[in-house]
């Protein structure tokens, strides 16, 4: 225990904290347009469910890193000259998070601005479950990327080679991620009312979330050895600039929200439709 109290454990728990809170921007994004869809009164639980989710997720892979690790393992491989790939259970996993990720940004893009009354009133209007279901399936995602870099960063070693043990390390992992989801268990409220107050940040959400789906399929086609031919390998897309484009897309956004304050905001289809129920539910009481 006396590791803990070290200033290189600090530090370690400090840096760690603040980038689970960066990788977890996808994740609040995520949450405030699956969230919105639902009717007011639910929406703060299903924030709360699926940060709790994002926690319970993360721990239990946390105490279970050795089966983590063996997810790197290969279970299928393939080869047929102009295409090579070694499958493991962790690239199967990323990508198909990229996919899901891809489909729902997609669907609810056409929704938000082509949806007819029909198709918006029965995707828009989500039960508290489907929600949850949702949030999970992503959650399962976004936590074992959390996870791998929680491993990345923190030595298990023995203290007297430099690193923190295994314990004092699983600790510190923990401490970060229940610290880094109570500060988002906190601005998620007021991210998410923001978000759906604002049409263009709906859509620059979605857009995020597609190029996150994007570095999803192309992490997962890393992890499983892509290679076409004999040279050319899938690589990583650096998240330093996936998330550079995503603060640069917001910094602009809020210049213009600033500069166009007081104008009447664009309405998102289904955000007309909503307003005319609400107008008719208060002409009829």
């Amino acid at each position: 225990m006396e590791v803990l109290f070290t200033p290189n454990a600090v530090i370690a728990l400090l840096t760690l904290t603040f980038l689970e809170i960066i990788l977890g921007i996808d994740n609040i994004v995520f949450l405030s347009i699956v969230s919105g869809k639902l009717k007011e009164e639910d929406q703060p639980k299903a924030r709360r469910i699926g940060l709790l989710l994002a926690m319970l997720f993360r721990i239990i892979l946390l105490f279970g890193i050795t089966w983590v690790l063996n997810l790197q393992d290969t279970l299928l491989s393939i080869d047929w000259g102009f295409f090579e790939a070694h499958i493991t259970g962790q690239s199967l996993i990323i990508f198909g998070g990229g996919l899901f990720l891809l489909y729902k940004s997609v669907s609810e893009i056409h929704h938000k601005l082509e949806g007819d009354e029909e198709g918006t009133t029965g995707k828009a209007s989500a039960t508290l479950s489907q929600a949850i279901l949702q949030i999970a399936l992503l959650n399962i995602v976004f936590s074992f990327d959390s996870i791998l870099t929680a491993v990345g960063m923190v030595s298990m070693k023995d203290p007297s080679e430099g690193g923190f043990g295994y314990e004092g390390a699983l600790i510190i992992m923990i401490l970060s991620v229940v610290i880094s989801i109570v500060i988002m268990m906190i601005f998620a409220g007021p991210v998410s009312k923001f978000v759906n107050e604002h049409p263009t940040i709906q859509i620059l959400g979605l857009s995020f979330l597609i190029l996150i789906g994007v570095m999803l399929l192309a992490e997962g086609s890393h992890l499983a050895h892509f290679r076409f031919g004999n040279d050319v390998e899938v690589g990583v897309i650096p998240k330093g600039y996936l998330y550079f484009a995503i603060f640069f897309s917001l910094f602009v956004e809020f210049l213009n929200l600033k500069m166009k304050k007081g104008r009447k905001a664009v309405k998102l289809r289904n955000s007309e439709i909503i307003d005319n129920k609400l107008k008719d539910t208060d002409a009829t009481n």
